[in-house]
Formats: structure tokens, C-alpha cells, sequence
């Protein structure tokens, strides 16, 4: 069953499934439909929730004992997966084909994953979960519909932004739309009349006194090792959350390593830029990366920040995630080994 993320509020306010789906590469909206999907289920009884991280080394096994086994504090619990990969295995498919065969009434499972392809979407696996749960693919907002978005989100926080504020904005973030929240709910703090104007914009910008995250991936992409860690140190002074990082970092991995994949297959590299509406100005520094690295590189660099997202939440006590974190981003700096 598809559910457009538009219309999941009334989707779930006409009944609940067993199983949804969230497929995307957009951290924000997917972390916003997972939101909803949570805050719904928890005024329905789900107050439980057990989340399992998906990697190479995951034990599927445990999925298994989560569904089968009781709720220690309420009636209902949710099940939470969130893959790193769309591509679970041989043993993650056939568990979750069993999962979905064998889910019991009072759970529910959330499954979050990257952007599904075309060969996914003819497995058994996932035709399974088509069938008993709720699919909501999150789509990246088009360029011309970008200044719509963010003049949306302007009026979400409470504020009247001029056109030329909201043009100003939206060119500055590139299509990000966790920074373009970011900047608002700055803005947000420091707007007396709850107005906002370019010039707004513009002294937001350049009264900020930390380097911004964009900087720091731009820096890496063109290969620049010392700006790379310089920037890097400032962030992690500034108090910069660790896990907004890594998810910016991990979804422009996901893209970087789509893109190599394709220019693997034989297109050309101003295709595939193309195709994905890459801005011109970031054109440059992604041609870099990409006559750097590999796809397995990416991959590599992937699997690190799965590794990080389990330290930043705990689930990993042996490792530091801001020196993970640097250590990734001057890999990814410097040439392939």
C-alpha cells in the first residue's frame, strides 16, 4: 500500500497497519513521517518501543525474539528497524518475510531505510511488506518548488518572511532542508516583530560564529585536508550536535555512491550530475570527490557512520564519535588507497 507523506496524518487517523515503510534519502522528512508515525501509535497504546539498528553484522535473529516476545510495560509495543541499506541479505530477507508472516496484533513495526530501486521493489521481501504494511517514499523537493517549501516552513515557526528573505535562504542552504530548518529556528530566536527580511538573512548568516556543516562537506568533496579539520574543530567547539553531522554527512554519502555507481554503469559524469539536479556551483567539488573515490569507498565511509550513529546513541560505548567523525571527513578528503 503507498501512502503519500502528505497524507499520512489522515492515513493513520482512519486506521492503523501492522507494518509501515519509510523510504528515503531526505533526513528531515523522514525523520518527520517517523515522528508522526510514533506520536500516533503512542496515543493508541505503543508505548514500548524497541529499536534495532541494521548493519552487516546484525544478528536478524533478534528481530525475531522482539516480535515473539512480550511487552514488559504495556499491551502493545513498536518494533523498530532502521536499515542502512536496501539491501538486507539473504538472512535479513528471509526474516523479514517471516516477520511478516508471523507479526503478532499488538505490534507494529517502523522500518526506515534509504530510497528503495527498482530491483527492491521486485523482491519477496519487500513485496511482502508492499502487501501487510503502509509504504510512504519521501521524494526530495524539486528546485522550483524549494522556495514554496521554505516559505512554508517560515510560516510553521511563526514567521512573515518578504519573498526576498525566503529566495535568499533558499539559495544559501543547496537544497538541505535540515540546515534550511536550522536557520529558521535561529532566525526564529533573534526576530523581534516576527518579521523577516533578506537583510535578516544575510546578517543571520554573517554574525554566525561558527563555520557551518556545509563548509565542512564542501571542503572534504574538493579535497582540502587542512580546511577540512580546522572546520571540524570548530563545529565540535560550537556545541554542533554530532548526530545532525552524521546525518548530513550519511545522506550525501548515499548520494556520492548512487552517482559512482552510475558512472560505473557508463554514463558521464555530467549525466548523472544532471540527473540529480546537482547545483552548479557544487558541480566542481563533487567531480572531485568522484575522481577520487570508488563506490566501494563510499560504501566503506557509509558503514563508518552507521557505526557512529550506534556511539552518539549510545549503543556503542567503545568509540568517540567526533574523532570518528574527523577521521571520516579527512577520508574522504584525501585520495583513494
Amino acid at each position: 500500500m503507498r501512502i503519500y507523506s502528505e497524507k499520512l496524518p489522515t492515513t493513520l487517523a482512519a486506521g492503523i497497519l501492522p507494518l509501515y515503510i519509510i523510504s528515503g534519502d531526505e533526513p528531515l522528512l523522514v525523520q518527520e513521517s517517523a515522528d508522526l508515525i510514533r506520536e500516533h501509535l503512542k496515543n493508541l497504546g505503543f508505548i514500548e518501543r524497541e529499536i534495532f539498528h541494521v548493519d552487516g553484522s546484525f544478528d536478524w535473529q533478534t528481530l525475531k525474539y522482539a516480535n515473539e516476545s512480550m511487552s514488559l510495560f504495556a499491551n502493545k509495543k513498536i518494533i523498530e528497524l532502521r536499515l542502512g541499506s536496501i539491501k538486507p541479505g539473504k538472512q535479513g530477507a528471509l526474516a523479514l518475510v517471516d516477520l511478516c508472516q508471523n507479526l503478532l496484533p499488538e505490534n507494529c513495526v517502523l522500518l526506515v531505510m534509504p530510497k528503495v530501486d527498482g530491483s527492491t521493489r521486485k523482491t519477496k521481501w519487500f513485496k511482502m511488506l508492499d502487501n501487510v504494511g503502509g509504504i510512504i517514499q519521501i521524494w526530495p523537493i524539486e528546485k522550483k518548488l524549494l522556495p514554496k517549501w521554505v516559505a512554508n516552513r517560515f510560516r510553521l515557526a511563526g514567521i512573515e518572511a518578504s519573498n526576498d528573505a525566503v529566495l535568499e535562504l533558499t539559495d544559501r542552504i543547496e537544497g538541505n532542508l535540515l540546515v534550511a530548518v536550522q536557520e529558521i529556528e535561529r532566525m526564529k530566536l533573534c526576530a523581534t516583530d516576527r518579521k523577516i527580511e533578506r537583510k535578516e538573512v544575510l546578517a543571520d548568516v554573517a554574525d554566525a560564529t561558527r563555520f557551518d556543516v556545509f563548509q565542512l562537506i564542501d571542503a572534504a568533496l574538493e579535497g582540502r585536508i587542512d580546511r577540512v579539520v580546522k572546520v571540524i574543530e570548530s563545529l565540535r567547539l560550537s556545541d554542533v550536535e554530532p548526530l545532525f553531522l552524521t546525518n548530513i554527512l550519511a545522506k550525501e554519502i548515499r548520494s556520492l555512491s548512487s552517482m559512482s555507481f552510475e558512472i560505473d554503469l557508463g554514463q558521464s559524469l555530467e549525466a548523472v550530475m544532471q540527473s540529480r539536479r546537482i547545483w552548479d556551483k557544487r558541480k566542481s567539488s563533487i567531480s572531485r570527490c568522484l575522481k577520487r573515490h570508488r563506490k566501494h569507498d563510499f560504501e566503506g565511509i557509509q558503514a563508518r557512520l552507521t557505526s557512529v550513529d550506534l556511539m552518539i546513541k549510545g549503543l556503542d560505548p567503545s568509540g568517540k564519535p567526533w574523532d570518528e567523525l574527523t577521521s571520516i571527513v579527512i577520508r574522504l578528503a584525501s585520495e583513494s588507497v
